[in-house]
């Protein structure tokens, strides 16, 4: 037995689906009895949960990181991918900051120089990739980035600069040092602005 496969469909006044013209006044029973238009998406939600899918996908919420005010439904795609003050990691030295902060930092940071230990040039961080592909590993004469090791340091053995992870560890390292001090200052000025209080 064959099931016609082109059977006529009929636009049901309360979802706008086609559905099959043999289940339409079945079908438009059930959905005029338990499914809304939301006034917002124009999806139909179950009317049970209308409230719900209001308050879970359109109702209009803060950004906790820089107040702008947008629907619920759009909030993590915001945190993720345009507030401006979402944490984000510099490319050079990875340290993070606020997104709005990235450009001005790594204007910065990217002007640093670290040496590279084939030519023996020290090479801004901004392009040490484009370095790196084009790199000889000879020493040359010309100038490339903004400061050269010259030919007499590199004979008398100068002592280089360590690795980019050593640099990292010391970064990492001089943070948390830096916010343990801050730590400490912050509780001794508290108890001494206790002490004066109560004296």
């Amino acid at each position: 037995m064959e099931i016609a496969s082109d059977e006529t469909t009929r636009i049901c006044n309360h979802c706008d689906r086609a559905i099959p013209s043999s289940n339409i006044d079945l079908h438009y029973a059930h959905c005029s009895r338990n499914l809304e238009k939301c006034n917002v998406c124009g999806d139909m939600v179950p009317i049970r949960h209308a409230k719900e899918h209001f308050l879970n996908t359109h109702a209009p919420v803060a950004c906790s990181l820089c107040s702008a005010t947008m629907e619920r439904g759009n909030l993590d795609i915001h945190k993720g991918e345009s507030c401006p003050q979402r944490i984000v990691n510099c490319e050079f030295c990875e340290f993070p900051l606020p997104a709005i902060d990235l450009a001005e930092h790594q204007e910065v940071c990217g002007n640093r120089t670290e040496m590279c230990y084939q030519c023996n040039r020290y090479i801004r961080l901004r392009e040490r990739y484009n370095h790196a592909s084009r790199c000889t590993g000879i020493a040359e004469n010309n100038v490339e980035s903004s400061r050269d090791v010259g030919a007499p340091e590199r004979e008398q053995g100068a002592p280089r600069r360590q690795p980019p992870e050593y640099s990292r560890k010391r970064l990492i390292f001089t943070i948390a040092v830096t916010g343990i001090a801050v730590l400490f200052g912050s509780l001794f000025f508290q108890k001494k602005a206790e002490a004066s209080q109560v004296h």
